[in-house]
């Protein structure tokens, strides 16, 4: 599976897909890129006259990219031979964050696989900007499932 098949697979579409590309995958971990819009939802009110890509964004970002796109990754035999759509449920996230996001920015996202067994995928994950700078780093985990 490549990954426009990937994307195409993820269950989300705009204006909640923070995935743009894939630049690496295998079934040890992912790397992939996504641009923040200035024209994106969140910005209008977060803050005035400061807009700062929210938290939670960032979060989200890392587990479309680093856990997401790696699930479907390693369930891909079975993705493709059923056509079966996935299901996605976070689990636990713990995300510390050192620098702002700001509007048009590109960020890339890096996950390293702790462990998938039983559905449950567990990723080491940070975020750097274009300038080679950690943004935030974490652990996320969720379970994935293809319906």
């Amino acid at each position: 599976m490549n990954q426009i098949e990937i994307i195409k697979n993820l269950p989300y579409t705009n204006p909640f897909l923070f995935v743009d590309e894939l630049t690496e995958i295998s079934e040890n971990g992912v790397t992939g890129n996504y641009t923040f819009n200035e024209s994106a939802f969140f910005y209008e009110g977060h803050f005035k006259g400061n807009p700062i890509t929210p938290g939670v964004i960032l979060t989200e970002t890392m587990a479309q990219i680093g856990v997401v796109c790696l699930g479907i990754y390693l369930l891909k035999d079975e993705i493709l031979s059923t056509k079966k759509k996935t299901q996605i449920a976070l689990t636990s996230s713990q995300v510390d964050f050192y620098l702002p996001v700001l509007p048009n920015e590109k960020v890339t996202v890096i996950s390293e696989k702790e462990y998938f067994r039983f559905n449950k995928l567990k990723c080491k994950v940070k975020m750097m900007n274009a300038k080679n700078e950690l943004v935030c780093r974490g652990t996320i985990s969720g379970m994935i499932i293809a319906k």
